[in-house]
């Protein structure tokens, strides 16, 4: 994802890469993917890889707790970025220029993989997929998040309920917002082409060998009585379930690769 004024989306992205939200949200991340992983494994150094990394704050978050961190993205300044920012914290991570269909990595050499808000802009995101089941391990968890198709709250398009439009109608946005109307898009070079459920990717990924958790299994309910009661409440009824996602913006799995 991108805008059209490449110095612009840098810039935006050296700001908010480091905003208190987007620390908070990319720890929560490492602690789910770190529940997820044998100990044993863990207390080793995982090797991780963070698809569509940005800047690089969440490979620095894993490096700093001694993982090997391996950072993958398209774009030329914020992987320089990225690189400038794990050299002045004396952190050891690798920073790869590349695409997501097409990962620089051996056959099963990552113990994780992070696809955060990515594969909506990709039109061949089952390859994605296939790349993130080829570098994983046996045991390896992939952690993806991207908009939810059935919520009609959405920030990649300024316009109303615009998840729910129907797919010959999105396919019109995106040609205006590549064209006449780029406000439409947010000025976004890769606008999103992809719309998913929580349940239409765990079949895509149970297909390719994971065993698949929504954000109501994972989600953290410890110390805290009345969140527990309603988490267990959403897990046990599956209209309620149901219901509960199409309140959420987005999709979040964690797959586990068998």
């Amino acid at each position: 994802m991108g805008t059209r004024d490449h110095h612009q989306f840098v810039d935006y992205y050296a700001v908010e890469s480091l905003s208190p939200q987007t620390l908070t949200r990319y720890r929560s991340i490492q602690n789910v993917i770190l529940s997820h992983i044998d100990p044993v494994r863990a207390a080793r150094g995982l090797d991780v890889a963070d698809v569509g990394c940005g800047a690089g704050t969440q490979c620095l978050l894993w490096a700093e707790l001694g993982h090997r961190a391996h950072g993958l993205d398209i774009n030329t300044g914020l992987i320089e970025l990225g690189k400038q920012r794990a050299a002045q914290r004396g952190l050891n991570v690798s920073f790869y220029l590349g695409t997501a269909t097409q990962m620089p990595w051996a056959d099963a050499s990552m113990d994780a993989c992070i696809m955060p808000e990515l594969i909506e802009h990709v039109a061949d995101w089952q390859q994605c997929l296939n790349e993130a089941s080829r570098v994983l391990r046996h045991g390896g968890v992939l952690y993806l998040s991207t908009p939810n198709k059935l919520s009609p709250r959405q920030d990649e398009f300024n316009l109303p309920l615009y998840s729910w439009y129907p797919a010959f109608v999105k396919r019109w946005c995106v040609k205006k917002a590549l064209s006449s109307h780029p406000q439409l898009a947010n000025y976004a070079t890769y606008p999103a082409v992809n719309w998913f459920t929580y349940y239409g990717l765990r079949s895509a990924l149970k297909e390719r060998g994971f065993d698949c958790f929504d954000r109501f299994d994972t989600v953290n309910t410890y110390g805290n009585k009345a969140k527990a009661a309603v988490v267990s409440f959403i897990r046990a009824v599956p209209p309620v379930r149901l219901g509960a996602h199409a309140l959420s913006k987005s999709c979040q799995v964690l797959a586990v690769r068998r």
